[in-house]
Formats: structure tokens, C-alpha cells, sequence
């Protein structure tokens, strides 16, 4: 590992800072140990725009167009704006789909997942296992040759996402008439609008400079060991979470009455199982996502599109799971999920020619 490389610090710092503002932005508001959770805000966000009426989940985040918008200023920055895609589209919608189904039965999203963990959260350990299962699987999936196409450039397309979530940003700001906004439940907690949109700001920059991804980190780690530094940043981010948890107070360590937590560890483990799949084989977790749409990749652009539409249905459907446990809608989506992933990874394989 060449210690003296500089990227490799600015993985390390960008992953404190994501662990430092996780656990602060519950601290300022969010709901505990969802300072970031990247499936529980696109859950409240289409429902503040009515496309579902469980009136507890109704809130347009403003950490989501930050973390789109600070990756978008980042990539013009450097020169890295691009837009581009072409590859697959209909199947990236589904895995977008699929992304909002494993983390609606595991509550949360990977980063959700490992804030949990080190607040103390035991119950997110079948979590941990189930992530690092599915993007084994992913990896040896794209390793026979499964592969949704090599992106394009295209002219202007990638513009799209970004304005879709500055219009957002407006709407939060102009409050018209069709918002929806909970007045109980987890998404009536939330840090200070600047907070919120300052942190999103911050850590889009940073994940877009660094490629910070969760999954991202666990798949280098796999292939490259310790000399990954996505892998040394998912440390730097769980380390930094715990010290802050323990700093506020917020560690808790046991199975029982976590917050936003269940004790079903098959279903924790199969829900993350799914995102860890799909997240290998597209090309990070959700919020990966949400960074390369914010620096013009269309492809990203259109999982998000996906993860909207997943996060819209996993609550009309009543398939997300909550404390009490995985309803059975919930159950049947996931095993549905890993199905069609399997038929993806048969039907999307190149294979060799004579």
C-alpha cells in the first residue's frame, strides 16, 4: 500500500467525513442512526410529491439534490462532466427497482447499513453478511462475462438528472400546493434545511472526487485486498460513525430496540443479499448511483429513475418492512428479485465466439 499517494487520503478523509456527518445530521434532526440513508430519503421524497399516502414517509429531502448537485459542481470542476450511456436502459430501471426492494426489507440503504453497525446496532451484522455475499456473486457474474454494454457519449443528455434535482431544490424552497410533508412519524424528523443541503453539497463533492461507494469498496477490496482505497475509506467511515456515536452518546450495542430495526436476520440478510447483487453488477450502491447521474452518466440517470419508481411502489405495496418485522408482500418482492437477477446474469452474459 503506497501510503504517500494522495488520493489515497482523500479516500480516508472523504469517508470520515461521510461517518462524521452520518451520525451529526441525526444529531441535528434525522431520524436516529438514518443521518444518511440514501433509500430512506428517496422514499420520502416521492412521497412528498404524492406518489404514495403513507402519510409517516412524506418529506423532499434536501440531501439528495445536494449530493447530486455537489457531484455535478465537482465533475465541471475537474473536467470530468461527461455525458454518456446507452447501455441497457430498461434493465437498469428494473435494478433500480430491485436496489428500493432489498433495502425497503433490510430498512436502509449499504450506508444506513453500516451507520447502524457502529452505533452498535447488532442486528445489521446478517445485514454486513448479506451485502458482502451479493457482491461476491456480482463480481463472479461479471467475471463469466455478464455486462449491461460500454456507455456513449451523447450530446447535452446528461444535464437531465441534474436539472430534475435542481427543479427539486426549487420545489423544497417554493413549497407549492401538490408537496406533501409528514407531521409524524421518521419523516417529520429532520435536521435544519441547511444542514441537510450543506452536508448533501459536501458529500456529493467528495463522493464524486474520491468514487467513495460502499459496495465499491467491498468489490476492490475482494479483488485488490488492502491495496484498495475505496476499502480503506469504507474503514475510515465506519471508525469515524462509531467515534462520533460514541462521542453524542448515540451508542447503543445490543439486538433489541434499535431504531428503525427488525429482528428477522434471514430477511435482513436476503435484502441486502439483493442490493449487493445488483449494486456489483451496475456499478455501485445506490448512492453511487446518484453521483454518476450528477456527473452525467445517464445509465446512473436512469437507475435512479428506477430507485424513484422502487421507492414509490415498496411503499403503495406495503412491501417495505418496518419494526415489526418483513411482511409477507415484502418477502415475496425480495425472492422475486433475486430471481430475476439470476435471469439477468443468464440473459446479459457475452459469451465467446468461435
Amino acid at each position: 500500500m503506497n501510503w504517500r499517494d494522495r488520493h489515497l487520503w482523500l479516500v480516508i478523509l472523504a469517508g470520515g467525513v461521510f461517518g462524521a456527518l452520518g451520525v451529526m445530521l441525526s444529531v441535528w434532526g434525522n431520524p436516529a442512526n438514518s443521518g444518511i440513508c440514501v433509500s430512506c430519503f428517496l422514499e420520502n421524497s416521492v412521497g412528498a410529491l404524492g406518489f404514495h399516502d403513507n402519510d409517516r414517509m412524506q418529506y423532499l429531502r434536501p440531501e439528495l439534490p445536494g449530493f447530486v448537485l455537489g457531484a455535478t459542481v465537482s465533475a465541471l470542476i475537474g473536467r470530468e462532466f461527461v455525458s454518456r450511456g446507452g447501455g441497457a436502459p430498461l434493465p437498469r430501471i428494473v435494478a433500480g427497482i430491485l436496489l428500493m426492494i432489498g433495502c425497503a426489507i433490510f430498512i436502509g440503504c449499504p450506508i444506513k447499513l453500516f451507520l447502524r453497525l457502529s452505533a452498535g446496532d447488532l442486528t445489521a451484522l446478517a445485514g454486513v453478511a448479506g451485502l458482502f455475499c451479493g457482491v461476491w456473486i456480482g463480481l463472479q457474474g461479471l467475471g463469466h462475462g455478464v455486462s449491461f454494454g460500454q456507455p456513449l457519449k451523447e450530446r447535452g443528455t446528461g444535464w437531465i438528472t441534474p436539472l430534475f434535482f435542481l427543479a427539486l431544490l426549487a420545489a423544497f424552497f417554493v413549497r407549492p400546493g401538490f408537496l406533501l410533508f409528514s407531521e409524524r412519524g421518521s419523516a417529520s424528523l429532520h435536521a435544519p434545511w441547511f444542514f441537510s443541503l450543506g452536508a448533501g453539497l459536501v458529500l456529493g463533492g467528495l463522493a464524486q472526487r474520491t468514487r467513495f461507494c460502499i459496495t465499491g469498496g467491498i468489490r476492490d477490496g475482494l479483488i485488490l485486498g488492502r491495496r484498495a482505497p475505496l476499502l480503506w475509506g469504507g474503514i475510515a467511515f465506519i471508525v469515524s460513525a462509531f467515534l462520533f456515536s460514541v462521542l453524542v452518546g448515540r451508542f447503543n450495542v445490543g439486538w433489541l430496540g434499535q431504531p428503525g430495526a427488525h429482528l428477522e436476520a434471514v430477511w435482513n440478510f436476503t435484502g441486502m443479499l439483493l442490493v449487493g447483487i445488483v449494486s456489483a453488477l451496475i456499478g455501485g450502491c445506490p448512492l453511487r448511483q446518484l453521483i454518476k447521474s450528477g456527473e452525467g452518466d445517464t445509465d446512473a440517470g436512469l437507475v435512479v429513475i428506477g430507485m424513484l419508481i422502487g421507492a414509490a411502489l415498496v411503499q403503495a405495496w406495503g412491501i417495505t418492512a418496518t419494526t415489526a418485522g418483513v411482511p409477507s408482500g415484502g418477502k415475496i418482492a425480495v425472492l422475486t428479485g433475486l430471481a430475476l437477477t439470476v435471469l439477468s446474469m443468464l440473459l446479459f452474459r457475452e459469451r465467446e465466439t468461435e
